[in-house]
């Protein structure tokens, strides 16, 4: 069983490798298409499944507050980024300049995580406290794929 470190640490080699992917190619290709696809439901599902077990323990010790509602800020300006690409055509100038703001934001964003958060976190979170957190993100991971839909329709109706 992996750690909430490991857990997470996995989706991002998995995201960097989507990236990498996603801007080796060209316009709308087939290619291109299913990793965007893969890239956008699995960080909006890692975003949520993060705040909901991670960032949760995390925010409930007093050094974590900052860092925790920093790392929960930059979810929403990189989710913001995901639905405005999202409703771009691929094929455009737009759509690969504003991909590459996504994933200069986003490689900030989970370097940060690795090298910072992850560190202090390990520092104030026992192990104890924090056994079993790795399964939990997997789980509420998988749960959050299938409320996406849901969730972009909720976020319309407002």
């Amino acid at each position: 069983m992996s750690t909430i470190y490991d857990a997470i640490k996995a989706d991002h080699d998995h995201h960097r490798n989507l990236l990498e992917t996603i801007e080796d190619t060209s316009g709308a290709s087939d290619t291109r298409k299913e990793a965007w696809r893969e890239f956008y439901r699995d960080v909006k599902a890692h975003a949520a499944a993060e705040e909901e077990t991670f960032y949760s323990k995390l925010i409930s010790q007093t050094w974590g507050q900052d860092h925790a509602r920093h790392s929960v800020h930059e979810h929403q300006q990189i989710d913001d980024l995901l639905e405005e690409l999202n409703d771009t055509d691929m094929s455009s100038s737009g759509w690969l300049q504003k991909f590459k703001t996504l994933r200069h934001d986003y490689e900030h964003h989970i370097d940060e995580e690795e090298e910072e958060v992850f560190s202090r976190a390990r520092d104030i979170i026992p192990e104890s406290e924090i056994k079993g957190y790795g399964e939990r993100f997997e789980t509420r991971k998988k749960e959050e794929v299938k409320l996406i839909a849901e969730k972009k329709e909720d976020s319309l109706e407002e």
